[in-house]
């Protein structure tokens, strides 16, 4: 079994424990009254909502313990998918009681009691806002910063009014046992939204960083070097990626993440390349060195094995070549001699950022890179189009059960790669994908 698939059973396991915990504290407690089997499924659909809901705010939480070995970009791919089960559930919830007890529609009748009526359509809402605003937030119009921020709040307030309104009910959590064990386990979940969006941020402020190059590059991109401020420095692996906050403190709405495109060989310095594709990227090339900047990770598992023999296959479609420059540059400074293939995709010969200095690596790694234009010039001689099965199959080595794959690039590119690769034989378990729109 890969690495990535003990992880990802080891996370799935943990991941059922806790949004099943909420429901297995209140089911130990047999209630007094025994009601209808759908007033009974209805209630349980509300408590396993708030073991869902309240797990979405842990894993959405950028927390290294819970998320480092499955990937940071899995993991908010997962929630993204359990938001919308989530928000299934709260639906289902009420309707599932009321067909049951039509006479249950009063809970959300103003006139019977205005406050809990109002509370509780304000949670279905909020929940609708939630999933809806992250699933078409361009559609909106609402910037990563002022969504971060909505998502935050709303959070929060559907996982507290959630376990209020369960404490408040009392068939499943009558007693003060049950509602102090119920409480603490959903309260832990608010204290990680806390620690995420306030305690991080105030640990960060002690150890910033200052941009000292910011160099243009080819493909309307720009490369900035950041170096610590003081003794403290952060190791990674090459491959993976931090969230950036630019400015002179990191409470900001403003935080990025971007893929390490340095070395990993020296924890006080690193760089990131980032192309104009957006309103906060469109200002990196102006930013001067001396700007003081926060940095919160690494995070990703997007990291070759130590040591393998069998190499590694490296797919990259436009700017997302940064991480895979990371782990050759990485793997020059080691002295490293496994085989290595690149698959480096762009629409113009002009548009491959670092094409300059992947010539440079071909002749110290046991490398063989190979451009893929899609929009060449009539005097291109190589490979032209997508990348697609049949390049695959032309220009890669088979599988040999051992090789990884690492896959980087915008989302047609790389469900191309990965299904070329499927077909030529190569096990999902050793394909690393790195979806970098997660925002």
């Amino acid at each position: 079994m890969s690495r990535l698939a003990r992880s990802a059973l080891l996370w799935c396991g943990g991941y059922l424990l806790l949004a099943l915990l909420p429901l297995g504290i209140a089911v130990i407690r047999q209630p007094d009254e025994t009601r209808e089997f759908g007033a009974e499924l209805g209630a349980l659909l509300g408590l396993l909502a708030l073991g869902v809901l309240a797990c979405q705010a842990v894993i959405s939480g950028r927390h290294r313990w819970f998320a480092e070995s499955v990937g940071h970009d899995n993991i908010l791919q997962f929630h993204r998918q359990t938001g919308i089960f989530a928000l299934l559930l709260v639906l289902a919830h009420p309707l599932v009681m009321i067909a049951t007890r039509p006479g249950w529609i009063e809970y959300l009748d103003p006139r019977e009691d205005t406050l809990r009526a109002i509370t509780l359509i304000l949670l279905v809402l909020a929940t609708l806002m939630l999933v809806a605003s992250s699933l078409w937030r361009t559609l909106f119009g609402l910037s990563y910063e002022w969504w971060r921020a909505l998502h935050g709040g709303l959070s929060l307030f559907v996982v507290a009014g959630g376990l209020g309104h369960a404490v408040m009910v009392q068939h499943y959590t009558e007693g003060i046992f049950t509602t102090l064990l119920l409480g603490a386990v959903v309260g832990l979940a608010l204290l990680l939204v806390v620690e995420s969006r306030l305690l991080r941020p105030w640990r960060l402020r002690k150890r910033p960083w200052t941009v000292v190059d910011n160099q243009q590059e080819r493909g309307d991109a720009a490369t900035l070097t950041l170096q610590a401020e003081g003794d403290h420095r952060l190791d990674f692996a090459p491959g993976q990626f931090f969230w950036i906050t630019l400015g002179e403190t990191p409470f900001s709405l403003q935080q990025h993440p971007f893929s390490v495109a340095s070395s990993s060989a020296d924890g006080k310095r690193f760089a990131f390349t980032a192309k104009r594709l957006g309103d906060f990227t469109n200002t990196l090339p102006e930013v001067p060195p001396g700007t003081r900047v926060f940095v919160e990770g690494p995070y990703g598992a997007f990291i070759p094995e130590p040591d393998n023999a069998s190499g590694a296959v490296l797919i990259a479609g436009g700017i997302g070549v940064t991480p895979i420059m990371s782990i050759l540059r990485s793997l020059r400074d080691q002295g490293d001699t496994r085989p290595l293939w690149l698959l480096y995709a762009n629409k113009t010969w002009e548009d491959a950022t670092f094409r300059d200095e992947l010539a440079e690596l071909e002749q110290v790694l046991d490398l063989d890179v190979i451009h893929v234009i899609s929009d060449p010039e009539p005097e291109w001689k190589g490979e032209r189009g997508k990348i697609d099965e049949a390049l695959v199959r032309r220009r890669l080595p088979p599988d040999d059960g051992r090789r990884e794959y690492f896959i980087c690039g915008p989302e047609p590119l790389m469900n191309a790669a990965e299904k070329a690769l499927l077909a030529q034989g190569a096990a999902a378990t050793r394909i690393y994908s790195d979806r970098f729109d997660i925002v």
